[in-house]
């Protein structure tokens, strides 16, 4: 941040760091700003003319606050205003300048949004994560879930999002899109994210979720038939993976009192695995929120969803304590 401000020397004397802080702070460390900066750099506008521009950095910064805490435009704006943390980790001293408005915000988001930048970030944070040997190969977990859309029609066009559909989930209706993903087997880091509306089945999805050189796939139940799919039984190394999908517990025969259930416990050697799959999305609607969308639109949600999941592969790679192994940028 450069010279410490009275407010810095001020909060350096607090017992205690919050959360929210500590959080932040583990996040500045980890994501690698300079490669995201050249991503970002041909697109952003020179500055040559108009109003100066802010810098690419200071603006990824915000909008990471943005996704990380579902924040609209003019709210992420209020809370750096707000926010020690906020401020501390955007790196503004308000003697010398002020926070960007929430026109340049949507401006900028609009831009990482239309050349499809947050999957790059996506797919850089992956290439690291192999290279370093922190993701392993030859087994994938896929999994769905789904992320609500406001079905009210109290806007402009008098409708919902034609883009987000509805579903039927136990006995509850559920109208938005549905996050699909693949996750590597061995560590639980996210390797694929694809979206669709909410109506859309999790199996039809799977084929684009797997990668070249996996041997086993996971999943749960609502996969169950995945081998007797068109995709799957035309393709060379799609028909020869090992699927292994725990069965719906119905469908799971009774056995006596005195005997061994080995069907219960192969389904259970399953789910050991495959619930890694759940961490990546306790992150994703937990600790970042998203758990309804903001955008209308399934691209803009999952250019969203991308950049999530790169940051939720970070986190989960810092709490592993890898630094000593993996270097990140």
């Amino acid at each position: 941040m450069g010279q410490m401000t009275f407010s810095d020397y001020e909060y350096s004397n607090r017992k205690r760091i919050t959360k929210r802080e500590e959080f932040l702070d583990i996040m500045d460390e980890i994501i690698p700003w300079d490669e995201w900066v050249e991503f970002v750099k041909p697109y952003y506008p020179s500055g040559k003319r108009g109003r100066p521009t802010k810098g690419i950095e200071k603006m990824l910064r915000m909008y990471l606050l943005q996704v990380w805490f579902n924040l609209s435009d003019e709210g992420v704006e209020d809370a750096i205003y707000d926010s020690y943390a906020f401020r501390k980790f955007m790196g503004i001293n308000f003697n010398e300048e002020q926070v960007p408005d929430a026109t340049t915000l949507l401006k900028f988001r609009h831009l990482l949004e239309e050349n499809h930048l947050g999957e790059q970030m996506f797919k850089a944070i992956n290439y690291v994560l192999e290279q370093g040997g922190a993701m392993m190969k030859g087994g994938t977990i896929v999994d769905a879930t789904i992320i609500n859309a406001p079905s009210s029609t109290k806007n402009a066009e008098k409708a919902r999002d034609p883009e987000m559909h509805q579903t039927k989930k136990g006995n509850e209706w559920r109208f938005g899109m549905k996050c699909h993903i693949g996750v590597d087997a061995g560590t639980g880091y996210v390797h694929t994210v694809t979206a669709t509306p909410a109506n859309v089945h999790d199996i039809t999805e799977t084929a684009k979720l797997i990668r070249k050189d996996d041997e086993v796939v996971y999943g749960d139940s609502g996969y169950v038939g995945i081998q007797k799919r068109t995709e799957i039984k035309d393709d060379d190394h799609l028909s020869k993976i090992d699927y292994r999908i725990t069965r719906r517990p119905r469908s799971l025969p009774k056995v006596s009192d005195n005997a061994i259930d080995w069907e219960r416990y192969i389904d259970y050697r399953k789910s050991s695995v495959r619930s890694k799959v759940e961490h990546a999305f306790k992150i994703i609607k937990g600790t970042f929120g998203f758990s309804k969308v903001r955008y209308r639109g399934i691209d803009k949600n999952l250019h969203k969803l991308n950049v999530l999941f790169a940051c939720a592969n970070l986190l989960m790679l810092a709490r592993a304590k890898k630094f000593s192994t993996v270097q990140i940028g």
